[in-house]
């Protein structure tokens, strides 16, 4: 990506904030339920479309809208999917026009690591992730929560066009036999750059070693004169429950850390790895991010740190204004793991197979 083009979309931040202190009437609340169907665990799948969106030819600006169009009643989120489609129901290919960044953000809350803003409960990119809450847990879902979708997308064609942005929940009504004993999660947002307006790094084509640049320990001065950015104190005792990866091209894993006051060593908790389907490899957005397995659980302290890098390929090419960032989720009660005693970082698994909109691949 050309440099620039991320500094529109880093706008993100600015744009929370603004709406943090704005009616939410700020944005054209626009949206429809395309479908309901049965989901898994007693869930209803309900598929949601927000639009039409005018793409102007190559666009790449940053901009909002409210979200009107989501579930009636309260109740459980346990599973998020989005996409991007024209307004005849097909995919765009993603070296045409693609969904840059969404962030799914819930106004009627504040944000766990960054206080001032408001909740940030999803977010997806080129990569598409889908997050799935692991069984009996959920994001706790009211009526009156008010939503809003920052989004970022390219067009990068010559051609002006329309797109909707879509998003699947799997939802379970608070009244439902299969909401009881469903235990809460809250979103806690990992972020290398968190709490910066600009929340980007570059990396130098041989930067670090070994062919590989992590940020931000091969970073000198990363965070000179502002504070660790890719660290968070955990507020309250809890268990993580679930997390996964965000990386640009050239990408190849985020890592997710944490330490304990008294304890020496900082324990390693998951590897989100991009699993590229691209032949080249890491040169591509053919990839998926690794999740945490259904039956991961991380028992945390308050006062313990969580940290979070992100490890990108630095022999074949320099990557401009890259990301990391890993959006976990916390209960406040349920069995887990000391993560000082026993492993947790195990292997995880693709959120998503190879799409067909990613079928355009390079040479060698």
């Amino acid at each position: 990506m050309p440099p620039g083009v991320m500094r529109a979309g880093c706008a993100l931040i600015a744009s929370l904030a603004m709406l943090a202190v704005s009616s939410p009437a700020a944005g054209a609340a626009e949206g429809e339920l395309v479908s309901v169907s049965a989901g898994a665990n007693g869930a209803k799948r309900m598929l949601y479309r927000v639009g039409p969106f005018e793409v102007k030819p190559g666009q790449n600006e940053i901009g909002y809208r409210v979200i009107d169009d989501k579930p009636r009643v309260d109740g459980w989120i346990t599973r998020i999917r989005p996409d991007l489609i024209y307004t005849d129901g097909r995919v765009p290919g993603v070296d045409v026009i693609h969904l840059h960044h969404g962030v799914w953000a819930n106004l009627s809350r504040a944000d766990a690591t960054w206080p001032g803003i408001p909740q940030r409960f999803f977010a997806a990119g080129e990569e598409k992730t889908i997050f799935r809450f692991p069984k009996g847990y959920g994001y706790e879902y009211r009526a009156s929560d008010a939503w809003v979708l920052n989004h970022m997308i390219h067009n990068l064609t010559p051609t002006p066009t329309q797109v909707y942005m879509v998003y699947e929940l799997d939802f379970i009504p608070r009244t439902s036999p299969a909401a009881r004993g469903i235990r809460a999660a809250r979103p806690i947002w990992m972020d290398v750059e968190n709490q910066s307006m600009y929340p980007v790094f570059d990396v130098r084509k041989g930067a670090g070693s070994d062919g590989r640049f992590t940020y931000p320990a091969d970073a000198r001065g990363a965070y000179a004169g502002r504070g660790r950015r890719n660290d968070w104190v955990v507020d309250r005792d809890g268990v993580l429950i679930a997390t996964a990866g965000h990386l640009h091209r050239g990408g190849l894993h985020t890592d997710l850390y944490a330490r304990r006051p008294g304890v020496r060593k900082r324990a390693h908790l998951f590897r989100s790895k991009a699993r590229y389907f691209e032949p080249a490899g890491a040169v591509s957005w053919d990839v998926a991010m690794t999740a945490t397995r259904p039956d991961w659980r991380v028992r945390v302290r308050r006062g313990d740190v969580l940290s979070t890098t992100a490890t990108y390929d630095s022999k074949r090419a320099a990557w401009w204004e890259s990301m990391g960032i890993m959006v976990a989720y916390m209960a406040d009660s349920g069995p887990g793991r000391n993560p000082f005693r026993r492993r947790v970082n195990f292997p995880g698994r693709p959120t998503h197979g190879h799409l067909p909109e990613n079928d355009s691949h390079g040479g060698r």
